[in-house]
């Protein structure tokens, strides 16, 4: 019975899009690994684009949807040209891309503290213990963080359809890279349309916003409310949360990515994986 069902609903194209997905050549796909930077970036897009009222976590989600989050049918209804969420690690389909990239570190943090806040992990559990699962690639659906970035980096570094951001130069010169964007969306950007922008995609305003639509927006509904979704808003909280052993373990198995995304490596471990010198190599030849 649950084929069947399963069946009619993928005829109906009520299934989730996910990989199946009809891609268009005009798509523009905002890609992350989770918990570094997304919702902050679909929230500066969607008040970019549609500047006549500030947008809402539930508006955010409709305007941007992830390609995990509604169905086929929703992406066929969409109006063109379409900007598209997705955490997947590299896919040929997605022709334009605005990927944004954040210190694997602080991406550890914010992960253990949002399982925490969905009741996954106890808010006792140990960190370490999490960290050396978040280094292997076990936490999340979308693989690990450097095969995330990784594949994203090595395939698409110089394509003319991809621009790429540091999650970490959006905190401290927001205007300069929102007018990067803006260009790469072909927006006139006026500076009182990026000011308004920024304003209204601040981490004030979305932590307000959050505790107003905590139940009914899909990534907080159902998890605990003494806990939020947004919560620093910033860069390097990695540096006083995370143990040195937990830093060794993140730097061990990614430390040239880090270092050629311009993070510092605070371990003095040295790489003993020829992958690492592998990504090296191909980024530089990338770059010739």
């Amino acid at each position: 019975m649950a084929r069947v069902l399963s069946g009619l609903k993928y005829l109906a194209g009520k299934d989730i899009a996910g990989r199946n997905l009809r891609c268009r050549p005009d798509d523009t796909f905002i890609v992350s690994y989770p918990k570094s930077g997304n919702t902050w970036l679909r929230f500066l897009i969607a008040n970019l684009l549609r500047p006549q009222a500030p947008v809402t976590f539930l508006e955010a989600d409709r305007l941007i949807p992830s390609v995990d989050g509604r169905s086929r049918k929703y992406f066929q209804q969409m109006p063109v040209p379409r900007v598209i969420k997705s955490h997947y690690p590299f896919e040929s389909a997605y022709e334009r891309v605005i990927y944004i990239v954040r210190d694997p570190r602080d991406v550890a943090v914010s992960q253990y503290h949002y399982q925490i806040k969905r009741r996954i992990l106890d808010e006792h559990h140990p960190i370490e213990e999490f960290v050396s699962r978040f280094a292997t690639g076990n936490v999340c659906p979308y693989g690990s963080w450097g095969e995330n970035v990784g594949t994203w980096m090595a395939a698409r570094l110089h394509h003319p359809g991809f621009l790429w951001l540091r999650y970490e130069d959006l905190i401290a010169h927001t205007e300069m890279e929102l007018q990067r964007i803006a260009s790469y969306l072909n927006v006139e950007a006026t500076p009182e349309l990026l000011g308004e922008t920024i304003a209204r995609s601040s981490a004030d305003r979305m932590r307000t916003l959050e505790r107003q639509q905590a139940g009914e927006w899909a990534s907080t509904k159902g998890t605990r409310k003494d806990r939020l979704f947004v919560r620093t808003a910033s860069s390097g909280g990695w540096k006083a949360e995370l143990p040195e052993i937990s830093v060794a373990a993140i730097e061990s198995v990614w430390a040239p990515l880090i270092r050629w995304l311009g993070y510092d490596c605070a371990s003095s471990l040295k790489r003993t994986h020829p992958s690492e010198h592998l990504f090296e190599t191909v980024l530089q030849q990338r770059a010739l």
